[in-house]
């Protein structure tokens, strides 16, 4: 916790909710869009069992769509709520607020400016979804300015990762070598500024490059995340003839020796990628490090590859408390992104 008072609780500890969007927006997945909403359901019939999620829907038609796919799969209406809200996309992870504790241990919300991801005209819906999530919860919201005064900070809550402690994970990629899609003339400083004060990040790690087929800019929750205080997993390529291969060595010698906030040394578990996941000739940022973390449960993609059993295993060691779910992911991956890009955790005050 810095001189803010704030600090940016883990994603395995506890939440209150987990918060997503039903999907609707057909050209996120160009024709191959009807099994989608039925992973949706197979999400929330996992997740439910163990925390209330919280749905929005961009329209009435779309929320009777979610009553219908989650009564298929037998989902107790009891384990989630459904709540209109016009969204341009469903990436919550990026578009819905970032939750941090006060001093006092309260909940608040910290709401980026979103300009989605510097691609698309339409996310004036999106840009709004924080103050929904206010609305809903009672949270009071937190907006965090730039050090020199030019209006707000623009991120998405893909592009960072904490271990509670007060350490966080970014990429230069997303910030520095793109700076001016997002942030125009803030630097490595600047921003770090912005995480202490914002999210009480007292030590900020930047790694290199995201993963191949990133259209992010590289978000970091495609290539390493924290699983424990101290801990983390770094997805790591081994065939040098593949481009991840030099893009996570890279990240691999970075970590090399790096300490957290509280000066610990850096324990770095390697998890595999599957083979490249091709669309038309695109190559798809599948990852395993997209995983996502609630009460009791790590829901972790898979994409059908010899590689799933070996990310399922190594993720289940390092959360032994928490039963491991593998939700299929090749036709998800084809809107560029999967479990984590598509969750955001309100977690509970303390």
């Amino acid at each position: 916790m810095t001189a803010t008072g704030l600090r940016w609780p883990a994603e395995w500890e506890r939440h209150d909710a987990t918060w997503i969007a039903w999907p609707h927006h057909e050209p996120d997945w160009p024709g191959k869009f009807e099994p989608i909403p039925w992973v949706y359901a197979e999400i929330v019939r996992t997740l439910h069992r163990h925390e209330r999620v919280e749905v929005l829907c961009n329209t009435g038609a779309v929320r009777d769509n979610a009553k219908h796919c989650l009564d298929a799969h037998g989902v107790d209406s009891a384990g989630y709520r459904l709540h209109l809200c016009p969204t341009d996309r469903v990436w919550l992870r990026d578009s819905a607020p970032t939750a941090v504790l006060n001093g006092a241990g309260a909940v608040e919300l910290v709401r980026w400016g979103f300009n989605a991801w510097a691609k698309y005209d339409n996310y004036a819906h999106d840009e709004n979804v924080g103050a929904t999530v206010s609305r809903h919860t009672g949270l009071a919201l937190r907006e965090p300015r730039r050090p020199d005064g030019k209006g707000r900070v623009i991120l998405e809550g893909g592009g960072i990762e904490t271990d509670g402690l007060g350490t966080m994970l970014v990429t230069e990629e997303w910030l520095l070598s793109d700076a001016q899609v997002r942030n125009p003339g803030l630097g490595r400083a600047e921003y770090e500024r912005v995480f202490a004060d914002a999210l009480g990040i007292s030590k900020t790690i930047w790694l290199g490059e995201g993963c191949v087929g990133d259209d992010t800019h590289g978000h970091v929750d495609d290539i390493a995340r924290f699983v424990a205080p101290g801990t983390m997993v770094l997805a790591h390529e081994e065939d040098p003839a593949d481009e991840n291969h030099r893009r996570s060595l890279d990240n691999l010698k970075r970590l090399k020796g790096a300490r957290g906030a509280t000066g610990e040394e850096l324990r770095v578990v390697t998890l595999p990628y599957p083979r490249a996941v091709m669309m038309e000739g695109q190559r798809l940022p599948a990852s395993y490090a997209n995983f996502y973390v609630a009460n009791g449960v790590v829901i972790v993609p898979t994409f059908n590859d010899v590689n799933d059993r070996v990310a399922l295993d190594t993720i289940a060691s390092l959360f032994p408390g928490r039963e491991i779910v593998g939700i299929h992911s090749v036709d998800l991956v084809w809107g560029l992104g999967t479990l984590h890009c598509l969750t955001q955790q309100q977690p509970a005050g303390q």
